[in-house]
């Protein structure tokens, strides 16, 4: 028989076990609460279908179980939805974004690695016409020379731009050849990763790129781009060939424009010989530059408007865009390559003062040229080529100076004719 104090610490010692199992239970509910609320985030039936549909067609095309059963584990990932509305090189000002990209760092680990690959990089010159400097600055551009490759899975970063959105088409289509390249053996899934947008290695390659222009740089038999800078060098090399770089012609250069220009005839989509740009006295900033009619068809691009440097530009410039269809990032890689060499000022300024329309605002000047006539493609807040034709054009209709360059003026302007017409 239990003594008093026997019989206190043993109705002390029910009570913890009563409380312990209170814990326990309410722990088990909430586990319960959160793993039904995951089980309720997940399930998505548009998703579904999507990774449904493209593991038929994959399967069609010959795609193993084993790679397509990676599929079934797939989920829609948020941070790739916010992070393909809100690119650098279309939300940042120019200036900010040359600064973020061509860097003290970025500068010096460019130069060693020119160094230490230079006999390497000479022979992929000589055989594919791509200078060194332009290899090496693309290098450190898209991850700052393999530090930054990119930490997304490729099938779910895929998956998620491509069930739905403006990006569905690209997405299912960079999703199919994803699973191709599992499908040949040159990556495992445990190293599949990159950027958000899925693509891939020291000098980002999206899947379709890949399967179509990657090269093996080592002679292995495979095109690792992943962990070998050799294989992606010569990709890079191999990619820019085929998509007209012309060996031994400048990217491009600043030039200097004279008083009342026609900026008119400014724009990536407008092309003229050198001789052409001669006659309205265009005269290249540098000495060291001549307009020579070797150049080819070459347009006037204005980065920041008729207030900032001007650049001429030439097929290498073009080439540049098949690898990236954002004019600030071919202009990032142009510039990088340049200060390899060392410092080279520009002559003219940035207006760095001029307050850059947001993406809301875009939108909204978007909105009205549309109403307005002009063609301005995707009305969704992003700057680009089509967008700066159709302000360009209204510029010109409207007797301002058309240099397709989008301004608080410019949209304050488009606004006050939006009302008078109501």
């Amino acid at each position: 028989m239990l003594d008093m104090s026997e019989a206190k610490l043993s109705k002390h010692s029910r009570k913890l076990r009563r409380l312990f199992r209170l814990v326990a239970l309410r722990s088990v509910g909430m586990c319960f609460l959160v793993f039904g609320g995951a089980l309720i985030a997940k399930a998505d039936p548009v998703f579904d279908r999507f990774i449904a549909e493209v593991r038929e067609e994959a399967a069609a095309h010959g795609i193993s179980e084993r790679h397509l059963d990676n599929l079934d584990r797939l989920t829609p990932e948020p941070e790739i939805t916010r992070l393909a509305s809100s690119q650098p090189e279309y939300v940042k000002p120019i200036w900010a974004y040359l600064d973020h990209l061509i860097t003290p760092n970025r500068l010096t680990l460019g130069r060693e690695n020119l160094n230490a690959y230079r006999p390497y990089l000479d022979k992929l010159e000589a055989q594919y016409g791509v200078p060194v400097g332009i290899l090496v600055a693309i290098w450190g551009v898209e991850t700052n020379y393999g530090s930054n490759k990119g930490s997304f899975n490729v099938l779910q970063a895929l998956a998620t731009l491509g069930y739905e959105g403006r990006r569905a088409k690209f997405g299912r289509q960079q999703l199919l050849a994803a699973l191709q390249i599992l499908q040949s053996g040159d990556v495992s899934i445990n190293n599949f990763y990159g950027s958000w947008a899925g693509a891939m290695g020291h000098t980002q390659f999206i899947p379709t790129t890949y399967l179509a222009y990657a090269a093996d740089g080592t002679g292995d038999g495979k095109r690792d781009v992943w962990t070998s800078p050799q294989d992606a060098l010569a990709s890079t090399a191999n990619y820019l060939k085929v998509s007209g770089w012309q060996r031994g012609m400048p990217w491009g250069f600043e030039v200097v424009l004279p008083e009342n220009f026609d900026y008119g005839v400014a724009g990536l989509d407008q092309r003229a010989p050198a001789a052409r740009w001669r006659e309205r006295q265009v005269r290249a900033a540098r000495d060291t530059k001549v307009l020579a009619d070797s150049l080819g068809e070459i347009s006037l691009f204005l980065p920041s408007g008729h207030r900032g440097p001007a650049f001429l530009v030439t097929q290498n410039f073009r080439a540049l865009l098949r690898y990236n269809t954002a004019p600030a990032y071919a202009l990032a890689v142009g510039r990088l390559s340049e200060r390899f060499g060392g410092t080279i000022p520009l002559v003219g300024k940035w207006p760095v003062a001029d307050r850059p329309l947001k993406p809301p605002e875009i939108f909204t000047l978007q909105r009205f040229l549309r109403k307005a006539g002009y063609l301005v493609g995707d009305i969704d807040g992003v700057a680009g080529r089509k967008t700066i034709s159709a302000i360009r054009g209204y510029q010109r209709d409207a007797g301002l100076i058309a240099d397709g360059y989008p301004t608080p003026g410019l949209l304050t302007h488009l606004r006050q004719k939006n009302r008078l017409k109501n």
